[in-house]
Formats: structure tokens, C-alpha cells, sequence
């Protein structure tokens, strides 16, 4: 009888390591390291030259601030050696004339940017892009000079075909005059807000613009094969994933227009006839602004003027700067611009 065989016993299998967070060690090179330095000293500088403008704004207009006090937001004359100014008319002023610019200028270029970045032929496309940044580029006079001349004259009957039908709304109203009256003159539609909003769109479109076709063309190709595969046709496939993606860009190219149209000069100086009065009526002639108040009035004004000009100014400079920092801060936190998701 055979001996039974002997048991061999296996080791224990060993233990997987436990999962330990590798910890990783940032050596940057003197190239990474000058570069950083760079780029932050470029930061604080923006930064440091932003506030020294504003500190300067508010050491010159101290004494105009102090003299008037809070009438200062709620006066609509501006008659400093009297000792009467404020800028509530010139400030809802800017504010009609940057709403007709946003509202012209918005469709505008969203029509043209998702034409740009989705329709136009390849070999067409740079051509495009390149006037659009060319727009951008052309000085404000020029707009200025164009509104005045050559859109002013060719406006007049629209302005008036909006003052007849939608009159009844207080924003389209003429006081004083019929527009169904034919022999009624077209004076009283010069020089208003509404012309120079339409100027200021023009110098805005194409910076929103080129912020909206940025987000459009970076709209993650896995989606929009998805929903190629899913059967959407091209216009369902920018509805269901370019402009859902690109929403936060649109709103913060938006607001940056509106920051450039809230402080746009010399085009809006050129255009409207300045009047000191708060006037809703954007198609009727006269309108005002705060850039175009400071334009105007710098050359002749007396010390106590140059300091409420520079009050004029710090309050706009606020404003731009509130408008911008959103404009910034819903461009960083909305999905546009991030990678791919497919």
C-alpha cells in the first residue's frame, strides 16, 4: 500500500498595497519660474493702475462730493459756478443710450458670430473673422462722423415710423408733436438717443462678437456628433448643444459690450444734442452722457467744475468697473470654454 502523498501548503496570496495618494513635487524650471513672475507682476500692475485711477478720481473730486452731497445722484442741472449740478439726468442719459446699443448690437452679433463659427464656407471664415476684428479696430470718431452724416439722415423715418405706431408707449413718445401730421418736421427726431444708440451698437457688435464665436467654436465636437447621431438637423444640433454651452459666454460678451458702451465718447459726443434733463423719450431729439458731459464741458470749466467732471467720472468709472467684474466673474464660472464632456 502506497504511502499517501504529502499536503503542500501555499503561502497566503500577499496584500494588495493600500491605495496611497502619490504626493506630487512642483520643480519648475527658471524658464517656468521667470514666466510666472512675469505674468503675476503684469497682474498687480493692471490691478495697481486700476485703483491709482480710481484714488485719483476720488482725490479730485473730493471737494465737488463734499459741496454737493448726496444731490449730487439726484440733480439733473449741471451748473457748477451756481453751485447746482448732480448727474442723474446724464447718468439715466447713459443708460437709455447703452440699452438701445445692447439691444441692437446683441442680435446682431450673436446672428453673425453662429454664422461665422457654423455656416460660413473654411475658406471663408478667417476672411470674416478678420473684418469683424477689423470693425473692432476702427476709431469711435470715425462711428461718429458716419452716424452724423450719413445714419442720422436715413434714420429719421424710422425713428418717426416707431413714434407713430408705438407712441403710446412712453419710451417711443414725442411730446409736442403729431407724427401722423405730414407736415410736421423732422428736427424733432435728430440727435437723439436712439441714433446714438444705433452708433454705439455699431462699435460694440463686433466685440461681442468675437467673444461669442470664441465660445461657439469651442463647443465639445463629442456633443455635437451626439446629437448629429440622434438625428438633429444643424439648427437643432447650435439649439441643443452650441448655444447651451456657449450661454455664459453670450451673457459675459453682453455685459462687456455694455461696459464699452457705458463709457463710449466721442461717437455719442458727436451724435445727441445735450440737454440736462432727464428725458425717457428715445426718439426724441436731445439726450445725454456722461463721457459726452465731460467731453464737452472740460475745456471752459472753473476748478469746482473740473472737480464735479471728475465726480461725473469716478461714478462712471464704478459703473464700468461693477459691469466688467460680472462680466468676468459669469465667463469664469459658466462651462464654456471647458473641454470636451464626450
Amino acid at each position: 500500500m502506497a504511502p499517501p502523498a504529502a499536503r503542500t501548503t501555499l503561502p497566503p496570496a500577499p496584500k494588495d498595497p493600500p491605495d496611497v495618494a502619490r504626493r506630487t513635487v512642483d520643480r519648475p524650471g527658471p524658464a517656468d519660474l521667470v514666466f510666472r513672475a512675469v505674468a503675476r507682476s503684469g497682474g498687480l500692475l493692471v490691478l495697481a493702475i486700476m485703483a491709482l485711477v480710481g484714488v485719483f478720481l476720488a482725490y479730485r473730486a473730493l471737494d465737488a462730493i463734499e459741496f454737493a452731497g448726496w444731490s449730487f445722484l439726484s440733480e439733473q442741472r449741471w451748473e457748477p459756478e451756481s453751485g447746482r449740478f448732480g448727474i442723474a439726468a446724464v447718468l439715466v442719459g447713459t443708460l437709455l443710450i447703452a440699452l438701445v446699443a445692447i439691444v441692437i448690437a446683441v442680435p446682431l452679433a450673436i446672428g453673425a458670430a453662429l454664422y461665422i463659427s457654423e455656416y460660413a464656407p473654411r475658406r471663408m471664415r478667417q476672411t470674416l473673422v478678420s473684418l469683424v476684428d477689423l470693425m473692432a479696430a476702427v476709431p469711435s470718431v470715425v462711428y461718429g462722423l458716419w452716424g452724423l452724416f450719413l445714419l442720422q439722415g436715413n434714420v429719421l423715418g424710422l425713428s418717426r415710423w416707431i413714434s407713430t405706431y408705438f407712441g403710446w408707449i412712453p419710451l417711443f413718445r414725442v411730446d409736442g408733436v403729431d407724427p401722423r401730421d405730414p407736415l410736421a418736421t423732422d428736427s424733432v427726431y435728430t440727435s437723439s438717443t436712439f441714433i446714438a444708440g444705433i452708433v454705439v451698437a455699431m462699435m460694440v457688435a463686433p466685440i461681442i462678437c468675437s467673444i461669442m464665436r470664441e465660445v461657439f467654436a469651442q463647443a465639445p465636437a463629442g456633443e455635437r456628433e451626439g446629437a448629429y447621431a440622434l438625428g438633429a438637423t444643424k439648427w437643432g444640433m447650435i439649439r441643443s448643444v452650441v448655444l447651451p454651452f456657449g450661454k455664459g459666454g453670450m451673457i459675459g460678451g453682453t455685459m462687456l459690450g455694455l461696459g464699452r458702451a457705458l463709457g463710449e465718447t466721442i461717437g455719442v459726443y458727436l451724435v445727441i444734442s445735450m440737454i440736462f434733463a432727464i428725458q425717457p423719450n428715445i426718439v426724441q431729439n436731445g439726450g445725454s452722457s456722461v463721457a459726452a458731459l465731460i467731453a464737452l464741458r472740460y475745456g471752459d470749466a472753473t476748478p469746482m467744475g473740473i472737480s464735479a467732471l471728475m465726480a461725473a467720472g469716478l461714478a462712471l468709472f464704478l459703473m464700468t468697473l461693477v459691469v466688467n467684474f460680472i462680466a468676468s466673474s459669469i465667463v469664469a464660472r459658466s462651462r464654456s470654454g471647458a473641454a470636451s464632456e464626450a
